[in-house]
């Protein structure tokens, strides 16, 4: 790599490292939830009745199915969620949103979205944000298998 491909890409990876945390950080202290939790809750409560198959939450959280497991049987323990076969394939299991699931979410998302209006949107001016935007959907449709030619090169 050359210089502004190295800067480029170690100022990448330090953002993957650093803003996780952050955000677990802020989450765990407020609302007793991890990032990964919220987004799972998120997930959940943007689904129609708030119910997911355990396959699709996974895919929406970029899960393996043993991961969400375990977090799913955490937070059933604390009421956030219900574990149910889904009525159209016994084999699979559906997970809902409880109400107190849904209370958790919406206390925890004011302190959610300032702490990523603090840590990002806030630093960024209005053409950095479009930049961000542009260049977080391009490396998303190549990590998920979209783009398949590279972009060009200056």
């Amino acid at each position: 790599m050359d210089d502004r491909e190295s800067r480029a890409w170690l100022g990448l990876v330090a953002v993957t490292q650093l803003l996780p945390a952050a955000l677990d950080s802020q989450l765990q202290r407020e609302a007793h939830l991890t990032h990964f939790e919220f987004m799972a809750l998120t997930a959940l409560r943007f689904a129609p009745e708030s119910i997911l198959r355990m396959t699709a939450l996974a895919d929406a959280t970029n899960a393996t199915l043993t991961r969400l497991s375990h977090v799913c049987t955490r937070l059933e323990k604390r009421g956030i969620v219900e574990r149910t076969p889904s009525p159209d394939d016994r084999r699979a299991t559906d997970i809902r949103l409880t109400t107190e699931g849904r209370r958790m979410l919406i206390r925890a998302m004011p302190g959610h979205i300032e702490t990523a209006r603090r840590l990002v949107i806030d630093a960024l001016t209005p053409a950095q944000l479009d930049a961000l935007a542009q260049i977080t959907g391009t490396i998303t449709d190549r990590l998920s298998g979209g783009e398949a030619s590279p972009p060009p090169h200056d």
